[in-house]
């Protein structure tokens, strides 16, 4: 029977299979062991759950009060998580359903171990950047949001590309067009960040990054500053109508003339960690490189 003094908030992309059937497992695992459940209502009818799950309306205290967040999903699912971890500051513990899930600490195959070290207590919780967001217009703020991965400024319109100018702590650096303008934490740096060929950044690093898509511009190189810079991206007068984007999730409309301003986010996203696997042993295993030959440090 489920306790009142330990509850766990899972999340879980119903829409999957794999999801329902790990989500059954895990909530099974976590009752058995004395610990309570809370879910999503609006999951709740997807999910083949007990009556003594508690369900709850996805407003952003709905974490409130568990110990642990654990999400069941991609990548997509997991930044879905974040929203609630970071309202709550409660840690997020992923496991990954989908191809990459960079944010995940564990995958399917290992449901029955996470649902061990979650009941043992067996973790440990690190905190991750976060980005602030501000958008003005005519020198008044419209506009603002977060980020845990990026905030991207991108073309509204396939037809045209975006006149941007670049700045870096109050200085600008370089007008160009382009496709957009991706601003990212070091946990971002694998994602969108990387397919617009920015550096991937060890997550121990506290930095921004600046990383411009396909710019017609001689220099364009991703820009790694300090963790206190101000980034911003003008959209110049004369262009068309941009678009803002904050971790693929969340967008405003950026009409011509719009300033963006990205700063190290107030709040970080606490992450729930299961073991101490090198973020070099992690960049290798998600991206399947390849390192037969390497014989290693002489003994």
């Amino acid at each position: 029977m489920a306790t009142d003094s330990r509850t766990v908030f899972l999340l879980a992309h119903t829409g999957r299979p794999a999801a329902i059937r790990s989500a059954e497992l895990v909530v099974q695992g976590l009752l058995r062991s004395g610990i309570g459940v809370r879910v999503l209502g609006d999951e709740a009818t997807d999910l083949p759950l007990p009556d003594e799950v508690e369900t709850v309306e996805g407003k952003p205290g709905a974490v409130d009060g568990c110990e642990l967040l654990v999400v069941l999903g991609g990548d997509g699912t997991l930044l879905r998580g974040a929203e609630f971890a970071r309202a709550s500051g409660v840690p997020m513990l992923g496991v990954n359903l989908g191809r990459v899930g960079f944010l995940a600490e564990a995958e399917r195959d290992d449901l029955e171990r996470v649902v061990h070290r979650v009941v043992a207590r067996s973790y440990e919780v690190e905190e991750r950047m976060t980005l602030d967001v501000l958008v003005r217009t005519d020198g008044h703020v419209v506009h603002s949001d977060w980020a845990l991965n990026e905030a991207s400024v991108e073309k509204a319109a396939r037809e045209r590309m975006l006149e941007v100018v670049t700045e870096v702590d109050g200085r600008p650096v370089s007008r160009f067009g382009c496709d957009g303008v991706v601003c990212a934490t070091p946990t971002g740096s694998t994602a969108y960040a990387f397919s617009a060929g920015g550096p991937v950044v060890w997550p121990e690093v506290e930095a921004l990054l600046m990383v411009s898509i396909s710019a017609h511009a001689l220099f364009a190189k991703p820009l790694v500053t300090a963790p206190d810079s101000v980034l911003a991206v003008e959209v110049q007068p004369q262009t068309p109508n941009g678009v803002l984007w904050c971790d693929g999730r969340r967008s405003v409309e950026l009409p011509a003339g719009a300033r963006v301003e990205v700063r190290r986010g107030a709040v970080p996203v606490r992450l729930a960690r299961l073991h101490h696997a090198s973020f070099t042993d992690r960049l290798v295993a998600k991206f399947a490189l390849p390192v037969s030959g390497w014989r290693g440090a002489p003994q």
